[in-house]
This record gives structure tokens, C-alpha cells and sequence, in this order.
């Protein structure tokens, strides 16, 4: 799901270059149609993991890469991505990033091994890092204060549109043609982007912008993708393993450090000073914990159906329409409650239908119905969403002075990002070493052939995208799948139950440290 505060990015800059009505609507055109494909690619390939492990014979640890590695780059360069654009152009780095994205799709569509996907995905995620703010900041330049508010209204919706059709149709090109039609699908609309852009949209950039802090940019990508690439990697080397030591090791150095850079250097990324703020840290750990329970849940959830429920790649799709549609719809009147209630009530009550809705999602068992199982669990998570989000942009825009919204913003918009990151990454190993525990508990003692529970632990880092020999018998192929399928479900459940706590954790953040009323 989109990420908060992209309407508060908008909101936070003066307009630069004012267009006219008919201009302005070629400017959403691009933007909408630019932000549409990082959006729907983030959605789509998610219901995409299941074909792309069994195509290209993936274990978990490389389909956690296939999204870990988009998220890495965005996450780290996206404050750096709007930054370049205040400086040397915001048209030009948005079109940097359609370009960029849209090579690397293509890329990724071609890939023939899940090691060149990643590579792809990794440039794609710098691609995003350029597209996104940049499509936000060209609305900002574009529009006054006059017609700013319909024109995020405009933006809003589309992009709430295009986020929900996109899983559906993904998985439709999935079923009916391959995986790699969710990358393709990039390339005609970064062709309508450049074009509309190229023609229609002036160029503007930010006189007054300060430098692009290249030091705090280098430590940051370091220090993730070292802590990254150590806990996913432990799954397969394990712990004790010098690449995972030595990058763990490596990247809590350079985040440690990153702290101090920021301190040191006379334009900071991110200006530790506005986390003394009580009600912005609040904000961002509260962001932290609720988005790391979405992240690590939207990674998992499309392999449940699919692999283990055995729904098709576009009713996977479709499942999730319910809690997008929640939050679009709900989003204005769920900003009234701050007025009325303040934004603490909202903050707490938010994240604790959030937990009920997790917890309705580790009921479930094989063969679960989409509404008796998972519908009403949708609508909960939805509705715990729809309450926590523009409650949460409030909080974020109200706790920094006005000249400083905007970099507050984007910091909070990159926490949700690196939130999923992080989740994906930790929990990610929590669901292999479960699965592992009641899988092989489920076959100890069973009468199998020689060799093949040998084979089947040696395989288990693919979870229920195992794959078992020709050859055996039946009743052994059904009896050994049904134990992956449970050691999934057992799996599932464990990581829902730590999403829910995740959420309590947030709504525990949210009444500590946000006011009971705006600053």
C-alpha cells in the first residue's frame, strides 16, 4: 500500500511554477501515470513470488531479495532522489527516474535467473527513488494553494485507483501469460510519462536548496544493505558465517555512524534536531512498528493464497481490494477525527483494529474460503488503516515548524519504506525456522523412502514452494504435502500474531508519546 504522507510532501512546498487549468491537467496525467507504476509494481510483484519461485527455482531467501533489494535502494535514496530535484530540476530527475525505471523493468523481465532479477530490482528501486518524490514535487511546483487541494484530491484518487486495479490486473498477466508481464507492463506507461512530460510540464528547481548530503547518503546504503543482506543471508549460511558476521557487522557500524555524520555535516538528510520533537519521534516509531507488520504480511500473504489456499494469481489480486477501497474512501473522514478527537484517540484506536484484523488472519487453516476466512479479516485491517493514516500525516506535519514539513514528511515516508525492509528481513527468518520446526516434527517417525526426508529438509528454505520428486508414490506425495502446507499455515500464523503484537506496540507508541492534541 502507499506509503504516508505523500499528500503532506505535496502540501509542504509554495508553488514554483503556477500552470494553467489545461496544464494542469497534463501534470497529473504524468504524475499520476509515473507514481501508478511504482505503486503497481510494488503490489504486483508481490503476487508475482509465487510464479517467479517456481520459473526460476527460487528458495525464500531469493525471493526476500527480489523485494528486499527494490526496497533497499528506494528506502535509502528516495530523501536524496527529492533533494537532486530541488537542485538541478524536478522535471529532469523525474524523467531520470521514469528512464531508469522503466530500462531496469525490462531488465527484470528478461531475467533468466533469480540473481539477474535481483539486479534489475536493485536498479528499479534507484529508478523509484527518483520517480516518486519527483512526481510529488512537480505538483508541488505546479499547482498554488488555490488548486492544490483538488489537485492532491485529483492525484489521490487515481493513484488509489490505479494501486487497486494493479494487483488484479498483474495477476491476470501472471495466469494468463507469464510473471514477466509484470514488469513489462512499466515500459508503454513510462513512454506516455516522458512524453507528457517532455511536452507539457515546465522545468523548475528550488534556488535556494541546500547540498545534497552525499556522505550521510553513503553511509546509509552501506549500513542497510550490510544488516540486511547478514539477516537474510543467515537463513541459507548461517550465523556464524563470515559474509553474515562480517556484514552484520559492517552495516551496525556504518548505522551507528550514520548518526554521527548527521550531526557533523552542515546540510543533514535527516536533521536529528526534529526528533526532539516528542510527538515527531512518536510518529516515526509508530510508523516504524505498523508498517513493519503491513510489510512483512503483504510479503507473505499472496504465497498463502496462492501456494497453499491455491487461488489464482488474479483472485490473489483481487483479495486485497477490500482494505484499499477502506482506505480510500475513509481517508477524509478519518482526517476529521483529529479535529474532533485529537490525534492520540485515532493513533491508539487505529492500530488496535489493525492487531484484531492480524489476528483474524492466523485463524484460518488449508483450504480456507476468501469470505468466510479472509474477507472480514480485510475489512478490520482496513478500516485499522483507514483510521491510523491522515491521523498520522497530521501528527508528522503539525510536530516541525512550517519551513521544515516537508523534510519531515519525506523522513517519515522513507520510514514506512525502510519499515518493510527491516520486517521482511528479521521475520522473514522467525517464518523459515518455524516452518522448519513443525514440518519436520510433522514427518518425524513417517515411513518414507531413503533419502527423501533428507532431500525435503535440504529444501525447506522454500517453504511451501517446495517442489518433491517424480516418483514417489501418492499417498506419500499428498501425506508430505499436506505437512509443508501445515508447517505454512503454523508458520503464518506465528508472523500474524507477531503483526498483531507489532500493532499493540504502535498503539502503545501512540499514547505515550502523541498529544492528545495537535502542536
Amino acid at each position: 500500500m502507499r506509503s504516508p504522507c505523500d499528500e503532506a510532501v505535496v502540501r509542504s512546498v509554495n508553488a514554483a511554477v503556477p500552470c494553467t487549468a489545461q496544464a494542469g491537467r497534463w501534470v497529473l496525467a504524468a504524475t499520476i501515470l509515473g507514481s501508478s507504476m511504482a505503486f503497481i509494481d510494488s503490489t504486483v510483484v508481490n503476487v508475482a513470488l509465487p510464479a517467479l519461485q517456481a520459473s526460476l527455482h527460487a528458495t525464500v531467501v531469493g525471493v526476500q531479495w527480489v523485494v528486499e533489494s527494490y526496497g533497499l535502494f528506494l528506502g535509502a535514496l528516495i530523501l536524496v532522489g527529492g533533494s537532486l530535484g530541488d537542485r538541478f530540476g524536478r522535471r529532469l530527475m523525474f524523467l531520470v527516474g521514469v528512464g531508469i525505471f522503466a530500462t531496469a523493468s525490462i531488465a527484470c523481465g528478461f531475467a533468466s535467473n533469480i540473481q539477474q532479477l535481483v539486479i534489475g530490482r536493485s536498479v528499479q528501486g534507484v529508478g523509484a527513488a527518483f520517480l516518486v518524490p519527483g512526481s510529488l514535487s512537480i505538483i508541488s511546483a505546479s499547482f498554488d494553494q488555490r488548486t492544490r487541494g483538488q489537485a492532491i484530491g485529483t492525484w489521490s484518487g487515481f493513484t488509489a485507483i490505479t494501486t487497486a486495479v494493479g494487483p488484479v490486473l498483474g495477476g491476470w498477466l501472471i495466469e494468463h501469460a507469464s510473471w514477466r508481464w509484470a514488469f513489462f507492463i512499466n515500459v508503454p506507461l513510462a513512454a506516455v510519462v516522458i512524453a507528457i512530460s517532455l511536452r507539457c510540464i515546465p522545468e523548475s528547481r528550488n534556488a535556494t536548496a541546500r547540498p545534497v548530503d552525499w556522505l550521510g547518503t553513503l553511509v546509509a546504503t552501506v549500513g542497510l544493505a550490510g544488516a540486511v543482506y547478514g539477516l537474510i543471508e543467515s537463513t541459507r549460511l548461517g550465523w556464524g558465517h563470515p559474509l553474515v558476521f562480517g556484514s552484520l557487522s559492517v552495516g551496525v557500524a556504518c548505522l551507528i555512524g550514520f548518526v554521527f555524520v548527521e550531526t557533523w555535516v552542515s546540510s543533514p538528510m535527516v536533521p536529528l534536531a526534529m526528533f526532539e520533537s516528542r510527538s515527531f519521534s512518536g510518529a516515526n516509531l509508530f510508523t516504524l512498528f505498523l508498517y513493519a507488520a503491513l510489510g512483512i504480511f503483504f510479503f507473505l500473504f499472496p504465497m498463502n493464497l496462492i501456494q497453499v489456499q491455491g487461488y489464482s494469481p488474479t483472485a490473489a489480486g483481487a483479495a486485497v481490494l477490500p482494505l484499499i477501497l477502506l482506505i480510500f474512501f475513509l481517508s477524509r473522514w478519518s482526517g476529521g477525527l483529529v479535529t474532533h478527537y485529537g490525534p492520540r484517540t485515532p493513533l491508539v484506536t487505529g492500530p488496535l483494529i489493525a492487531a484484531t484484523g492480524f489476528v483474524l488472519f492466523a485463524v484460518p487453516g488449508v483450504e480456507a474460503s476468501y469470505w468466510k476466512a479472509f474477507f472480514l479479516a480485510f475489512v478490520v485491517l482496513g478500516l485499522g488503516m483507514a483510521i491510523s493514516v491522515a491521523p498520522l500525516t497530521t501528527v508528522v506535519m503539525s510536530s516541525v515548524g512550517q519551513d521544515r514539513a516537508g523534510t519531515a514528511s519525506g523522513i517519515n515516508n522513507a520510514v514506512a519504506r525502510l519499515a518493510g525492509l527491516v520486517a521482511i528481513a528479521i521475520l522473514g527468518i522467525v517464518m523459515v525456522k518455524v516452518f522448519s520446526f513443525d514440518l519436520n516434527r510433522s514427518l518425524a517417525g513417517r515411513q518414507l523412502p531413503p533419502g527423501i526426508l533428507q532431500y525435503i529438509q535440504s529444501n525447506e528454505i522454500k517453504l511451501a514452494g517446495l517442489d518433491l520428486p517424480s516418483g514417489l508414490e501418492a499417498d506419500t506425495t499428498t501425506m508430505v504435502r499436506e505437512s509443508i502446507f501445515r508447517a505454512f499455515i503454523f508458520g503464518f500464523r506465528t508472523v500474524l500474531l507477531i503483526c498483531a503484537g507489532l500493532s499493540l506496540v504502535s498503539a502503545l507508541v501512540a499514547w505515550l508519546m502523541i498529544p492528545a492534541k495537535t502542536e
